[in-house]
């Protein structure tokens, strides 16, 4: 199946590496114009440097309204359009799992603002264009934390992903009577950042077979099988699919 997003605008946050590196280089290879932002400024460039001229880069913290508001505004300056927003930005932000009664306020809500908070940011900033255009796609990356438990036994982590599934389909129903859809994107494991690859390396052996016999078709995953649920999402093929949660893990 191919894909031609020519003449789209497409907005990927968290674009630094790993899924948001992949998903904003596959819809660039695909005639989008892509602009993509995140914290990391080194990784960030890096980004800009290897998919070239049809994407540009901005330093944004997502969990910040009005920064996420003006990097919107940016994009429509400059192309007059926002066709796709892909909320990827998130993570446990270095955390580690503790029992619940060691958890501290600073920690649940730094990790709950950028998982969750922050979706609801972006897809306020892009609503009312895609609003006038009567279409337009949001998709969210979730976890397969925030369907079942997260393997880090960070509590705020997986509350935040199934609050992100739950805005999802909030969303799905209230921009659907203007050619918007809304869906998520719910990855399995994958090696996709630094912090994917220690908690790997965390398993063993014992625990890295483990996991291997739980999934379906015996491998990891790799950011480019999660860009291609997006691409999919994000094209024509997809334009009565709204509100949905496909999860991309392998096989349970």
């Amino acid at each position: 199946m191919s894909y031609d997003f020519s003449g789209q605008t497409v907005l990927v946050t968290g674009g630094a590496h790993g899924f948001g590196r992949a998903i904003a280089g596959s819809f660039a290879t695909r005639g989008a114009t892509v602009f993509v932002c995140d914290v990391v400024e080194d990784e960030l460039q890096k980004t800009l440097e290897i998919i070239g001229d049809a994407c540009y880069g901005t330093i944004v913290d997502v969990t910040d309204r009005f920064a996420v508001d003006a990097w919107v505004q940016s994009a429509l300056a400059q192309t007059g359009r926002v066709d796709v927003l892909v909320n990827n930005a998130g993570g446990v932000l270095g955390q580690v799992g503790r029992p619940l009664e060691e958890v501290t306020i600073q920690d649940w809500e730094a990790v709950v603002a950028v998982n969750q908070t922050a979706v609801f940011w972006a897809s306020q900033a892009v609503a009312r264009c895609m609003k006038e255009a009567c279409q337009g796609r949001i998709i969210n990356i979730s976890s397969g934390a925030g369907l079942t438990i997260s393997k880090t036994g960070i509590q705020a982590y997986a509350t935040a992903k199934a609050g992100q599934i739950g805005l999802t389909r909030q969303l799905a129903h209230e921009l659907g009577p203007y050619g918007i859809t809304v869906n998520n994107v719910a990855p399995g494991f994958v090696l996709s950042n630094h912090a994917t690859e220690r908690q790997w390396k965390a398993y063993g052996p014992e625990g890295q077979a483990d996991l291997l016999d739980g999934i379906a078709l015996r491998r990891l995953g790799t950011p480019a099988d999660i860009a291609h649920a997006v691409l999919f999402l994000a094209s024509e093929n997809a334009g009565w699919i709204s509100g949905v949660v496909l999860p991309v893990d392998g096989g349970k």
